[in-house]
């Protein structure tokens, strides 16, 4: 649910020419939508917490208030992490607050939190997909997780990975986890992770001087907000600043089903919507039409938790367990990870990535080929070779070296440290990451209208 912002510009001076009074009049709009616009991020935030705490209906930003309750009335609690500046995945959000008919009659039976900043959270509790937005938790009084719900693999697109039927579906599984506690608590034991290293975002070093444990709602509340992304960014800039290579697990964290090609119904728990040939999934015996119920021993409510215990698994393979429902039959695999597979997945939508591309791609921004580009590729280049389009090329310091290199938005890639093998971005990141120091110097090969070009490029990680 978008909200359009409009503002108008207006001009009084008759005697000024037509032209140049339209172009006073546009540049007074384009002024006028920005101070609009930061407003409006501004009003909202406020107004939101106005309205829900009038409510009454969910708990605002007070966690401690929903556990209380929690444990007096036996409910189990669903907490909404939602960044409210942020609008990529407001639509979700309004169809889940504003009462979709499919979500609203399951609310009642939990404690409602809604959380709308990571400032001051509990992250030894609270640990997912920070690329994301919007996510759900679904916790016993006592804080045990029975599950997590949201999912993306796109920037803006969650088509596909996320539904309000498939969170509906998550809901009653929730419940019936919490009819089963604490019966069940050992299953539910792999649902919290290790201790992190910091306990809350503002104590990362990157976040530490800029951000407090609360909203400054006497201040600028929106840039008092610690985004998401933003723990994200500041756990890959710790790796970065390590003299060890970044772990797999920070490069490609959460990885998408995808990845194992397992692609999901996102209106459903987890279960397996098609299986992509030859894929790790394939090899482990999955097929389209299985209801995963759980994987390496934990119970499943959506993709999310999948991603979950893809997460936790080791980078240089397992062997997982999973119950699935097959035509009514409840049978046992293993999916089979072997060494290097969470490098199939993509992190290149990732926000976070935005500081690994300064690192490794000196500002590039680089996506495949679209139909409409195909004719940018040389007739000789093997079908299987690197062909990367420069989409973007920072402007500024510090993501202008590959500008400074003389590399253009539209040119073509063919070629990274004489590497032709690297056909994604999230290749040549790792590539760059794991196999060059700082201060390296990588040669470039590009095609820029038809003539190959050759440039050097200096890592700056």
């Amino acid at each position: 649910m978008r909200r359009r912002i409009r503002a108008n510009g207006t001009w009084s001076a008759d005697s000024v020419p037509r032209a140049i009074r339209l172009s006073v009049a546009a540049v007074i709009a384009l002024i006028s939508a920005g101070q609009a616009a930061a407003q409006s991020r501004e009003q909202r935030v406020r107004e939101d917490k106005r309205k829900i705490e009038a409510e009454g209906f969910w708990h605002y930003n007070d966690a401690a208030a929903a556990f209380a309750e929690a444990r007096s009335s036996g409910k189990p609690i669903l907490v909404v992490l939602r960044c409210l500046p942020c609008v990529e995945c407001v639509k979700l959000d309004d169809e889940l607050i504003d009462g979709d008919p499919r979500v609203q009659p399951l609310l009642g039976q939990f404690v409602r939190l809604r959380l709308v900043s990571t400032n001051g959270l509990d992250l030894t509790l609270f640990q997912f997909d920070t690329d994301q937005s919007f996510a759900v938790f679904f916790l016993s009084p006592q804080g045990d997780i029975y599950g997590r719900f949201g999912t993306r693999s796109h920037t803006t697109e969650w088509v596909g990975d996320v539904s309000i039927e498939g969170l509906a579906k998550a809901m009653r599984g929730a419940l019936d986890l919490h009819s089963e506690y604490p019966g069940n608590k050992s299953q539910l034991s792999g649902k919290r992770g290790p201790a992190p290293r910091y306990a809350r975002p503002e104590l990362f070093p990157s976040l530490k001087d800029k951000y407090k444990s609360t909203l400054n709602y006497e201040g600028n509340v929106v840039q008092s907000c610690i985004h998401c992304h933003q723990i994200g960014d500041a756990i890959r800039q710790l790796a970065l600043a390590g003299p060890e290579k970044m772990p797999e697990d920070i490069l490609f964290p959460y990885p998408h089903p995808k990845s194992i090609g397992l692609i999901m119904d996102p209106d459903e728990m987890a279960t397996v919507r098609e299986v992509e040939p030859d894929s790790v999934a394939a090899r482990s015996g999955f097929l389209p039409g299985d209801a995963v119920r759980s994987l390496g021993g934990q119970p499943l409510l959506s993709i999310a938790d999948m991603q979950w215990v893809l997460h936790q698994a080791a980078p240089q393979g397992a062997e997982l367990p999973a119950v699935i429902t097959r035509r009514g039959v409840e049978m046992r695999l293993t999916l089979r990870l072997t060494a290097g597979w969470r490098r199939n997945g993509d992190i290149s939508w990732r926000a976070s990535s935005w500081e690994l591309r300064r690192a490794t791609l000196g500002g590039m921004v680089l996506v495949p080929l679209g139909d409409e580009q195909k004719l940018l590729r040389p007739a000789d280049l093997p079908e299987k070779s690197m062909a990367l389009l420069v989409r973007h090329v920072g402007e500024y310091a510090p993501h202008d070296l590959a500008k400074r290199a003389g590399v253009l938005k539209g040119d073509l890639l063919i070629a990274f440290d004489a590497r032709t093998d690297l056909r994604t971005e999230s290749d040549v990141i790792a590539y760059a990451l794991w196999e060059k120091a700082r201060g390296d110097r990588v040669p470039l090969k590009l095609i820029r209208d038809g003539k190959t070009i050759s440039l050097t490029l200096e890592i700056s990680r």
